[in-house]
């Protein structure tokens, strides 16, 4: 049985005012909600209010330059997840690094750079999303002029969610 929800936009996809691809996509919605189980459709929200996640500089041994991180969530099981808000001032960057399940970054102020092991520099700046596939090595930071701000979500395999390498010099990147 349909939900009130999805029969409503099956009816605006009807008229055009709502594709038959959303209607599709909020029936399938109203699907896993229902198979998800009452005690996770009644479990409480959690919000972290701004200004009390720790924020702390980078460590030395991780980054090149000056970085701010703020961490906006830690994982808590079931979840694997963490994220945090990182930000780069001009030429700072990560050390080379991979992670076991793989990353995500969301570039929300500035202009940065990415390149993985043995390919191209990549520009990203606000609003660019890059995935980094798990184990690939790489690197990530603002661009030699300018700050970069991005959130960075991991997941952890086994309780760890990244692997330090070695720095990423100014003539491996290019600079």
């Amino acid at each position: 049985m349909k939900s009130s929800t999805a029969s409503a936009l099956i009816a605006l996809s009807a008229t055009g005012l709502c594709s038959p691809a959303d209607a599709a996509a909020t029936d399938a919605s109203t699907a896993a909600q229902a198979a998800t189980p009452a005690s996770a459709r009644t479990a409480p929200l959690i919000v972290t209010k701004v200004g009390t996640a720790p924020s702390m500089n980078g460590a030395p041994e991780n980054f090149t330059g000056r970085v701010r991180v703020e961490m906006l969530h830690v994982p808590t099981a079931p979840w694997r997840s963490s994220s945090a808000s990182v930000t780069f001032e001009p030429g700072a960057r990560t050390v080379w690094h991979t992670h076991p399940v793989g990353q995500t970054l969301i570039v929300t102020a500035g202009a940065g750079q990415v390149q993985r092991w043995g390919g191209p520099l990549e520009s990203i700046r606000a609003g660019d999303v890059v995935w980094i596939p798990a184990g690939v090595k790489h690197w990530h930071g603002a661009t030699a002029t300018a700050a970069m701000t991005h959130i960075a979500i991991t997941e952890s395999l086994d309780g760890k969610s990244v692997d330090w390498l070695e720095p990423a010099t100014d003539e491996q990147i290019g600079r």
